[in-house]
């Protein structure tokens, strides 16, 4: 009995080695780590552009039997924690999710900071890491210092350089002056757009009659407005984070402060801009954007909205979406869950997206969307790196 058993065990043993060495998979799911946040300041921005994409995803690959791994479909599944919108914490998580969930490939998380802040402990346990919702200059340094990391989103430099560009076509038109208001919230993503758009305004031409920072958080505008309102600008520049989008927006509209460019950032994309705001929404600036005209667009934001119960945004929400899709076709490519194999197949790869074909350039992608406006209900995408199809910048007719 003990031998005809020790038979069989080496029989399952020997089995086993050689489905493994053919490249079959035994295993009945594949695990994806996400940390990101659902609570503090950056939870609002999550629950729009990075949770529910990360649904509509995972409901998508599912519905056709799992991802393809060397012929076999495999089921995926998700672990969630909350980061809290704190860098501290998400480090934890990310090392829960390494060495006891020991989950086969993560989500990167949610915006500059906290991709930053885990990039290392990422690159240590060798996942790759798609941030699709962090702008930074120094992606292409980052993608040299971690190999594993992929910069989707586009820098800060592009970003604020574009918007110089729009407020110098809507100068030219006559529709503003050279008096400009402009702001920043004192964190990575806020500081880096300062620091390039502040110089690319006054290189174009540009007085700058008032600037603040403002810490991660802060909830009362109304001082920053009224000290804006005081110096007569001509445009009002914010580079935000949703919460102060919001609050700058309501705030702008209570002091009817009057200028012909109004720029905001992170959630000026968000469908929420435009239930708050209304008519009052129509001309406003932010930061990315896509074409909600775009071959297959209108589709893709309806069946997010029939899966997930929410609208997508018109900016990250595409990105989000579209960082899974590149994984999946990666390990599609390669057959098998192999971390480093993933990751090559990532460096070399064209891929099929919601946002288009992408590639990346030494783990960056070069062709993203810069700014965007609301005009007649969408937002549209009026400046780019490259991609086409922008619309028009229209000049900002007050708030009613």
């Amino acid at each position: 009995m003990k031998r005809r058993t020790m038979i069989k065990t080496v029989a399952a043993a020997t089995l086993a080695g050689v489905l493994m060495a053919s490249g079959a998979y035994a295993q009945e799911v594949i695990k994806l780590g996400a940390s990101a946040p659902k609570s503090g300041p950056l939870a609002g921005g999550a629950e729009v552009s990075h949770w529910p994409a990360i649904k509509l995803w995972l409901h998508d690959v599912n519905a056709r039997g799992g991802i393809d791994v060397g012929g076999k479909k495999i089921p995926v599944e998700v672990i969630e924690y909350d980061d809290r919108t704190s860098g501290e914490e998400a480090i934890k998580n990310i090392q829960r999710l390494a060495t006891v969930d020991k989950v086969d490939f993560l989500v990167a998380p949610y915006a500059t900071g906290l991709n930053l802040a885990t990039a290392p402990l990422i690159a240590k346990y060798g996942y790759p890491q798609l941030a699709a919702t962090a702008v930074t200059d120094g992606a292409d340094d980052f993608a040299k210092r971690w190999p594993n990391s992929f910069w989707l989103l586009g820098t800060s430099a592009s970003f604020a350089e574009s918007v110089a560009d729009v407020l110098v076509k809507l100068r030219d038109k006559g529709a503003i002056g050279n008096k400009v208001a402009v702001v920043n919230v004192a964190d990575a993503f806020g500081i880096e757009l300062m620091n390039a758009g502040k110089p690319a305004m006054e290189a174009a031409g540009f007085e700058i009659v008032y600037e603040t920072s403002y810490p991660l958080g802060q909830q009362d505008f109304a001082p920053i407005i009224s000290a804006a309102q005081a110096a007569e600008p001509d445009a009002f520049v914010a580079f935000s984070y949703p919460g102060d989008t919001f609050g700058l927006s309501a705030q702008a509209k209570i002091a009817n402060l009057d200028v012909g460019a109004f720029y905001v950032g992170v959630a000026t994309a968000f469908p929420a801009y435009l239930g708050a705001n209304g008519a009052a929404a129509e001309g406003v600036l932010g930061a990315g954007a896509v074409n909600p005209d775009a071959p297959g667009m209108a589709e893709w934001r309806a069946r997010h909205k029939e899966v997930t119960g929410v609208d997508a945004d018109y900016w990250a929400s595409a990105m989000t979406y579209s960082s899974l899709q590149i994984l999946e076709q990666a390990i599609n490519k390669v057959g098998s869950l192999d971390k480093a194999a993933v990751t090559e197949a990532i460096k070399g790869g064209t891929f099929d997206t919601v946002l288009g074909d992408m590639t990346l350039d030494g783990n960056v992608n070069r062709k993203f969307w810069t700014v965007g406006q609301w005009q007649g209900g969408k937002f549209y995408g009026v400046a780019s790196t490259g991609i086409g199809g922008e619309a028009e910048p229209v000049a900002k007719n007050g708030w009613e």
